[in-house]
């Protein structure tokens, strides 16, 4: 095992500690042809798999009415950067109640969050 953990540690990211409830921005690069593009996905973290190199976290938006969920591998080449915008204090590890819920009651209860540089 000390051999695999050796291979995988030189693979992972670094990426800021999240959460779920916190509102994240995550920038991926998106290629269309021969040509490449960073498309940024904006939304609230629903849920995390932790796991070393194969951990992934879940990210749920509303666009145009209609909720869209997407599953990021959290240590991934195509995630250029994440960026936390708020946070939330929540009383749950996976938020998928949220799926069943519209408009202000969708809405997380925001806490300070603590800036590091």
């Amino acid at each position: 095992m000390n051999a695999i953990e050796a291979v995988e540690r030189a693979q992972l990211a670094q990426r800021p500690r999240m959460k779920s409830g916190d509102t994240v921005r995550v920038h991926v690069k998106v290629r269309e042809g021969d040509k490449e593009r960073v498309q940024v996905f904006e939304g609230i973290v629903i849920g995390q798999h932790r796991g070393g190199l194969r951990a992934s976290f879940t990210v749920r938006k509303v666009s145009f009415g209609q909720g869209v969920e997407r599953i990021f591998p959290l240590h991934s080449p195509v995630i250029q950067k994440v960026e936390i915008v708020r946070s939330a204090r929540v009383r749950r590890a996976k938020l998928y109640f949220l799926r069943d819920l519209k408009g202000k009651a969708a809405r997380m209860k925001e806490t300070k969050r603590a800036v590091t540089a």
